[in-house]
């Protein structure tokens, strides 16, 4: 917002500085014809500096309007405008900040990784030696959107101790690539165990800002990729890593952190337990 201010000061700025006003002159008593035709000029004068005036105050009434409308448009819930690498998200101590932005929020796709020649796709990571579930790739297109309705899941995540607290169940099966999607669900490659904070509203705003994007655009494609981020051999993920880039355009584009958290609870990283604040 510090940049749309300056903006707005310099537009208005710009604006009076390219009008030659001058406050208006005040108009004494004439004494005499010439007095009396000094006063007319002056008059006159005043009239025409008040007409630009106002024209000026429309015009700089209208560029703040814009810029409102602008400051809104640019104004997400995305957390804080802070900018971090991919490598150090594993380091990061949750701040307050439910999501950050990474890469200055461009996604780091290479030109073959938005290659659309094979159509839509989905590939996941195999499970490592602690059977914890790694990065999810596709190509995502509306023809891959499910059409039944999801069943229940079954299968437990690592770092999978849920309980009960004060919100609800602390802990959600959370996937890694939305079952909205692409119909993936009881895939243990595609399971996370994820707080109820970190799955909904977050990770599932970014997810349907892709489907409402490919349910108006049937021909267009997706390129997605999710990345749970553990730190060391914890079982619980620290929060996941999400980048998404509409192909052709920049309708969907972003490259962000959510942090596996719960407002309120104390979650123990290495095994998922969690104590609650009293």
């Amino acid at each position: 917002m510090s940049k749309l201010k300056a903006t707005t000061t310099l537009i208005i700025g710009l604006l009076l500085a390219s009008s030659p006003l001058i406050t208006p002159e005040p108009i004494q008593a004439a004494s005499g014809t010439a007095d009396y035709q000094q006063a007319q000029k002056i008059n006159q004068k005043n009239k025409k500096t008040s007409k630009k005036i106002s024209k000026l105050q429309r015009q700089i009434n209208k560029l703040n309007k814009q810029l409102a409308k602008l400051a809104t448009e640019t104004n997400t819930p995305i957390a804080n405008t802070t900018n971090h690498a991919a490598s150090e998200l594993a380091t990061l101590d949750y701040q307050g900040d439910n999501e950050i932005i990474v890469n200055n929020n461009q996604p780091t796709f290479t030109t073959a990784d938005l290659a659309t020649t094979n159509g839509p796709w989905q590939t996941f990571s195999n499970l490592d030696q602690l059977n914890r579930a790694g990065t999810a790739n596709a190509l995502l297109n509306k023809s891959m959107m499910p059409t039944a309705k999801r069943e229940g899941l079954t299968w437990n995540p690592t770092g999978w101790r849920n309980k009960r607290v004060k919100s609800g169940w602390l802990y959600n099966r959370s996937h890694l690539i939305g079952y909205q999607l692409t119909g993936e669900n009881n895939n243990p490659k595609n399971l996370i165990t994820g707080t109820r904070q970190l799955n909904a509203p977050e990770m599932l705003a970014h997810e349907s800002d892709i489907a409402a994007y490919l349910k108006k655009h049937p021909s267009s494609d997706v390129r997605y990729r999710v990345t749970p981020i553990f730190r060391g051999n914890e079982l619980l993920a620290r929060g996941v890593q999400m980048e998404g880039q509409s192909i052709g355009d920049n309708s969907i584009q972003f490259n962000t952190y959510i942090f596996n958290v719960a407002d309120g609870v104390t979650l123990n990283y290495a095994d998922g337990s969690s104590k609650t604040a009293e």
